[in-house]
């Protein structure tokens, strides 16, 4: 809500000394989040005059059509005469009241204005427009043009109220009626503790039989009709030049005068409004939910598709716009012309139910400053002092006449009463205001209280949001002043921290980033169209996700099954922005539905739920299980003089797997097998044992060249993920430190040739077995095939590491050990000894 000062000052008699900047500490001392203050004119110098258009003389052999001008500037040119200037602007003729800064003025910007020849003629001044003084768009992209009645040489400063502050506020959905000057200004009142000139006290006559006809077949949806009507408007009325800079200031575009005021009076009230032209009206008007199909063209040009739901206003040929949020285009107010103008109008002032409108706003991806205000709630007893409030300024403004016709449907309501405790503010806020400052501040909030010790408090018809004891208590504690609240800081219960799970969790990103990963978050939203792209097979369970009532996205309806998607758009985007050596991980949930899950049941919300609706909502939830995962791209070791550097490879994401299970204390056993996205050949399935069963952790490896073409990655892209609730069940007891032995360590090297069909873990697990005890480590450092080996064989060399705790093991006792190692490895793999 842009609130002008200047019009702000109209109902509360702030002091001539306050700036928007003083004004802008009092609002946000009681609750406004305002955003800025903006100054208008900044900067701005005369003389800048209104003149009149005396000749017009068009210069020739341009690439553009250029105009020399005589304008008739009075005597603030110090001489009376005409003064001379060159324009390229059309829309303004012999006789028109311009806008003219002369030599000597600084236009906003710090634009000096100065006598130069141009054109092959010398300029004296500027004609301007609306975005060269700083106002705005007015729609015309023209020079300005005034009314007649302004003589030349009147001071323009002044009369297009260019010096000005405005406050942008950035209003809250239960402070709805802050988005009009009425409500602000009430606001402002109490924080400076000044009386308000309240806009909305009118004389306003009764209903009566005379009005014009309405029938409202939802009382639900519109509690509150009234319909006046004016006739006899002078078409080419225009709006006045206050009404036209107030709107501007407020950030609308003047459209005509009709269409002025209503906007003006919605921004004066907080009550939207409408006018029909009542030649386009036939019939009754009407209100009543749409016709599931229904169609109907808005005053924006779209045609509509209405819903069973939307409320709609009809006439007898069926809807002429939809409540609360647009009009119809079958029943616009014609731009002023003395010929097709609109001369009788019909004024709508109705109160909608928020909820209706807010979800046909959203229905139809149509937010306007009508619904805007709805669906935050409006004063209900605002309508009849809005119609009057129009139709006053229609009379005024267009020289209409109010017919006597008052029409107002109103569906029976009783006002909202809230009991409280005298006390209950001072219990909330810690602080001890007492029964007469409690009484007070609720009084100033537009609040009828009465009682003692408790009190009954009947809350005011523009504030919907007060509807139990603490949001009583909330209006009490922010009109005294948040900063006066005591600030205590909680004391933390001793013997607690973190627990198991939460320091796996972090050991897990700690020890990823310290590998060289970098963290990426990504959105839990995932599309039926990803998992194509992963190559997902139509019985993965991975494709069984749970979908969104109200997505952020069509395209991305669904929770995440696999944190795949997200990690490796992140590392698309980077790749196309120039990073191409690239490691990123993610920890997070992953929602799995087992199909068993039931529905939930809404909980309710005047108790504590008890302990079998909780648990009957925890039911209804997929299982979520966190996983980690990682993507790898281009350099893992990059080149210089240390070296050539290395490509990231699907070894590396298998080894991210082994530094997630070493942070855990848990051996990672290694397979080859075939899953998507990954490469079939390049494919590794990780496996720890829990409960003495050798259970799946995860996959890594390098994605399929398929998969990496569809989601445009870089060649050779690798990918890991593993799920941290297995590798937690893996965990057996406390984490071990290793011991540090002080007795040197015996290496033994092998190499054994196995068919190239067996895999290398296979043999490692034999080795290992074998070895027994002594075996401190074993790593495989070479892989050869060649003739030396026979076809479809391959050597796998391996350095066996023995070391004892008590004692330096002897060559003897370390040979024994590998041979025992190898022999084992020979009765279950076949292996033969190379060279042997």
């Amino acid at each position: 809500m842009r609130v002008p000062l200047s019009w702000l000052r109209e109902y509360v008699d702030l002091p001539e000394t306050e700036t928007g900047r003083d004004v802008q500490a009092k609002l946000v001392s009681v609750g406004l989040e305002v955003e800025t203050v903006e100054q208008t004119g900044a900067g701005l110098k005369g003389p800048l005059v209104v003149g009149q258009v005396l000749t017009i003389e068009e210069l020739e052999g341009f690439k553009k059509p250029i105009r020399f001008c005589t304008v008739d500037v009075g005597t603030a040119n110090g001489t009376g005469e005409p003064q001379e200037i060159v324009c390229g602007a059309r829309n303004f003729s012999v006789g028109d009241k311009v806008v003219v800064v002369l030599p000597g003025a600084v236009l906003p910007g710090d634009f000096a204005i100065a006598a130069r020849k141009t054109y092959g003629k010398t300029s004296h001044g500027m004609i301007c427009s609306t975005d060269e003084l700083g106002m705005g768009d007015d729609g015309t992209h023209g020079i300005i043009v005034l009314p007649p009645e302004y003589e030349p040489g009147t001071d323009a400063i002044e009369l297009l109220e260019l010096v000005d502050e405005v406050l942008d506020i950035a209003v809250t959905p239960d402070r709805g009626y802050c988005l009009s000057m009425r409500g602000v200004a009430r606001e402002t009142a109490t924080a400076y503790g000044l009386p308000l000139r309240d806009p909305a006290l009118l004389d306003v006559p009764p209903p009566n039989a005379h009005g014009y006809p309405v029938k409202v077949s939802d009382p639900i949806g519109c509690g509150n009709f009234t319909a006046r009507t004016v006739t006899g408007l002078r078409p080419e009325a225009r709006s006045p030049i206050w009404m036209q800079r107030r709107l501007q200031k407020a950030g609308m575009r003047t459209v005509s005068l009709a269409v002025d005021i209503t906007n003006y009076v919605m921004l004066e009230l907080g009550q939207p409004l409408h006018a029909y032209d009542r030649t386009r009206v036939q019939g009754a008007i009407g209100v009543r939910r749409a016709q599931q199909g229904e169609k109907l063209t808005t005053l924006d040009g779209a045609k509509r598709v209405l819903d069973a739901q939307d409320l709609v206003i009809t006439d007898d040929r069926g809807p002429i716009g939809l409540a609360g949020v647009m009009g119809g285009a079958d029943t616009e107010i014609a731009d002023h012309a003395e010929d097709t103008g609109t001369t009788e109008v019909v004024v709508e002032a109705a109160h909608f139910d928020a909820i209706s409108i807010a979800r046909t706003a959203r229905r139809h991806k149509l937010s306007s400053e009508a619904s805007k205000r709805f669906e935050r709630g409006v004063d209900p007893q605002a309508a009849a002092a809005a119609a009057q409030r129009t139709v006053d300024l229609l009379v005024l403004l267009a020289g209409g006449t109010a017919e006597a016709g008052v029409t107002e449907i109103t569906a029976p309501s009783a006002p909202r009463t809230i009991a409280m405790p005298a006390n209950h503010p001072d219990r909330v806020a810690g602080v001890d205001y007492g029964r007469e400052t409690v009484v007070r501040r609720l009084q100033q909030v537009g609040c009828d209280v009465y009682g003692q010790d408790e009190l009954i408090v009947t809350a005011p018809s523009w504030r919907p949001d007060l509807a139990e004891p603490n949001d009583l208590a909330e209006e009490v504690i922010r009109l005294e002043g948040y900063e006066n609240l005591p600030s205590t800081l909680p004391t933390p219960p001793s013997g607690r921290g973190l627990t198991d799970r939460q320091r796996l969790h972090r050991r897990v990103g700690r020890a990823l980033a310290g590998a060289g990963y970098v963290e990426a978050l990504s959105y839990p939203f995932i599309g039926d169209a990803v998992l194509d792209q992963l190559g997902l097979e139509k019985d993965d369970a991975r494709r069984r996700t749970v979908t969104l009532v109200n997505p952020l996205s069509d395209e991305e309806p669904a929770l995440r099954t696999t944190l795949l998607p997200g990690l490796l758009g992140a590392l698309r985007r980077n790749d196309g922005r120039g990073s191409h050596d690239l490691a990123l991980f993610e920890t997070g949930l992953v929602f799995r539905p087992t199909g068993e899950e039931t529905k939930a049941v809404r909980l309710p919300v005047d108790r504590r739920p008890t302990d079998e609706e909780i648990a009957g909502l925890d039911a209804a939830l997929p299982r979520q299980p966190r996983r980690a995962a990682v993507v790898l791209a281009g350099a893992r070791e990059q080149a210089g003089w240390w070296g050539r550097g290395r490509p990231a490879t699907w070894a590396d994401a298998v080894e991210a797997a082994r530094t997630i299970a070493g942070e855990a204390g848990v051996e990672l056993t290694v397979r080859a097998d075939r899953h998507a996205p990954w490469h079939p050949g390049r494919c590794a399935a990780l496996y720890v044992t829990v409960a003495g069963e050798e259970t799946l952790l995860g996959h890594a490896g390098e994605l399929h060249p398929r998969v990496v073409k569809e989601l445009h990655l870089p060649e050779r892209t690798c990918a890991m993920e593993v799920e941290l609730d297995v590798l937690e069940r893996a965990v057996d007891g406390a984490l071990q430190a290793p011991r540090i032995s002080t007795f040197p360590v015996a290496t033994q090297d092998v190499a054994l040739v196995v068919s190239t069909e067996t895999a290398a873990d296979t043999v490692e697990e034999a080795l290992r077995e074998g070895a027994g005890e002594l075996l401190e480590s074993l790593r495989l450092f070479d892989v050869f095939t060649g003739e030396q080996i026979g076809e479809g064989n391959k050597s796998l060399a391996y350095a066996l590491r023995f070391r004892a705790p008590d004692r330096t093991l002897t060559v003897e006792e370390a040979t024994a050990a590998r041979d025992a190692a190898v022999a084992l490895a020979a009765e279950r793999t076949g292996a033969v000894l190379r060279g042997a």
